[in-house]
């Protein structure tokens, strides 16, 4: 039997303002083709299935579209929430999706029983856990007063308790066939791309590896988008991404993971790589340094090139900023669109406009980020730590 491992399609998604839906495109009909050609039995897709928590009509219809691909196949399909999703989006079709064989865990449900899917097929067994994004109310209960320590400490041990029931309820009536846990969560020593919400309290509440007690065979993770191998010996991978998400992960091999059972054990995991379609780059220098890359650059590929451009300059001057600024909107290199630009002195005048660089569109700027540089320029503040994570919790209660 062979299980397809990927995740974090954030289907909607977009890069400064530019859509991505023909990245996602192009991925799935390449996704599409290798179920097919390489008899894949089981499809797990371990969180953040859309960016964003009320998609648009367009993001329904590419998942609709990629679904109703996914269905003429003889490919069992599990689908789990992500940080990023709606449970009550995701779950709304679950019971229509469970007759085309595609089981849809949006949220953490309340009987355990309803999260593990038996499968059983050419005399091999699998029993996957399809655990989702567990949300504060999942692991805990919260208390009024409580502090940021404790709260941290306290989703930390509702993690460990949580997937210790999981491996109990599978050594108690799965034991017969390979574990495979799907989670979506940061697990610590994972390497992080700017991309990922910094919600979860800063991060500070990632895990353990060892908190899966080396129980399942294998743990399909979701959450982090650069691919990596967590822990050999126990099993952990996160797929990531199948496509950049960031400028931070323009150097990353984007990947999809097939593990392979026979006899009714993990034989191989199979690191297969997915076809890159586009180039995000980045064009750093002082203004002229970065015309003349602009200019230069040649690299054709499937989809137009995506840029970031970070212009450094010693003076501050009213001729930079109108050269930067018709550098940025008269880009007439074919191979390439300008979708991030910023614009840096070194010398220049401190005032309330200093908060970002010239060019920072404050679309691109995360509550987080503007909260942070309004503290930096408030001076004489105390507990400024404390503020940070007060205001992570507001963020995380708000879901921004």
């Amino acid at each position: 039997m062979k299980i397809l491992h990927t995740s974090d399609w954030h289907i909607g998604k977009q890069l400064h303002k530019f859509d991505l839906n023909e990245d996602l495109d192009l991925f799935f009909e390449w996704l599409i083709a290798y179920i097919t050609s390489e008899n894949i039995d089981v499809l797990l897709v371990s969180g953040d299935i859309f960016d964003q928590a009320n998609p648009s009509q367009a993001a329904y219809k590419q998942y609709y579209d990629v679904l109703k691909q996914l269905i003429n196949l003889d490919c069992k399909i599990i689908l789990t929430g992500g940080n990023h999703d709606s449970a009550s989006v995701l779950n709304a079709p679950a019971e229509l999706l469970k007759a085309f064989n595609i089981s849809v865990i949006g949220g953490a449900t309340d009987d355990l029983t309803d999260m593990f899917i038996r499968i059983e097929k050419n005399n091999e067994k699998i029993v996957v856990a399809a655990i989702p994004f567990l949300k504060d109310r999942d692991i805990r209960k919260s208390v009024a007063g409580e502090s940021y320590a404790t709260k941290i400490e306290q989703i930390k041990s509702g993690l460990q308790s949580y997937f210790s029931e999981i491996n109990s309820h599978y050594k108690e009536h799965h034991s017969d066939g390979v574990f495979m846990v799907m989670g979506h969560l940061y697990v610590q020593g994972s390497e992080l791309s700017e991309s990922e919400r910094d919600i979860q309290i800063g991060n500070q509440a990632g895990v353990d590896a060892h908190m899966f007690e080396g129980v399942p065979h294998y743990v399909a993770l979701g959450h982090i988008h650069k691919p990596q191998v967590i822990s050999v010996e126990q099993n952990i991978h996160y797929c990531g991404s199948p496509i950049p998400l960031s400028f931070s992960e323009k150097e990353d091999s984007k990947q999809i993971n097939v593990i392979t059972v026979q006899n009714n054990q993990i034989s191989q995991v199979e690191i297969v790589p997915i076809p890159k379609h586009r180039n995000l780059i980045t064009f750093e220098g002082n203004l002229q340094e970065v015309e003349d890359k602009i200019k230069a650059y040649s690299e054709g590929t499937t989809l137009m090139s995506l840029a970031e451009i970070i212009v450094n300059e010693a003076a501050e001057s009213i001729e930079k900023l109108q050269n930067f600024e018709e550098l940025i909107n008269s880009s007439s290199n074919p191979h390439l669109k300008i979708v991030k630009s910023r614009l840096n002195f070194k010398s220049k005048i401190r005032g309330a406009s200093d908060a970002f660089a010239v060019g920072t569109d404050v679309a691109d700027v995360t509550p987080m980020q503007m909260f942070e540089k309004k503290l930096e320029l408030q001076s004489g503040l105390e507990n400024t730590e404390e503020l940070k994570n007060a205001f992570r919790e507001i963020l995380e209660e708000l879901n921004l």
